[in-house]
């Protein structure tokens, strides 16, 4: 995650982000969020679009996640969801919804609820 210049005049945070998948889906990720709040104070919302490219069990392509997530009293909720139309190669009629939780360890997990 790094962060990139704000937008509208600072009132929105910018970051850039990249990702690596394990497990069935083998692929890299490379996203753009924009985030307003103060997570310090466990109070934020972001919103992102990720581009996912590699292969899912034994096919190979890439598409897109909508991303929305927002932290209340510390206590994130996040929704992904692939974005319609965004598939190509083998993944190009792709749909779903990707749900990612975070452990107390800070390590990410992930499962890709999917249609082809």
């Amino acid at each position: 995650m790094t962060p990139s210049a704000p937008e509208l005049a600072g009132a929105v945070g910018r970051f850039d982000f990249t990702k690596t998948f394990q497990g069935d889906l083998e692929a890299t990720g490379e996203g753009v969020m924009l985030s307003q709040g103060d997570p310090g104070k466990g109070t934020a919302g972001y919103v992102a679009i990720e581009t996912v490219n590699g292969r899912l069990d034994d096919k190979v392509g890439a598409f897109a996640l909508q991303q929305f997530g927002t932290m209340v009293e510390g206590a994130p909720t996040l929704y992904y969801e692939v974005v319609p139309g965004s598939g190509s190669g083998e993944l190009e009629n792709i749909s779903g919804v990707f749900h990612l939780t975070i452990d107390e360890g800070g390590v990410h997990h992930y499962e890709l609820e999917y249609r082809l």
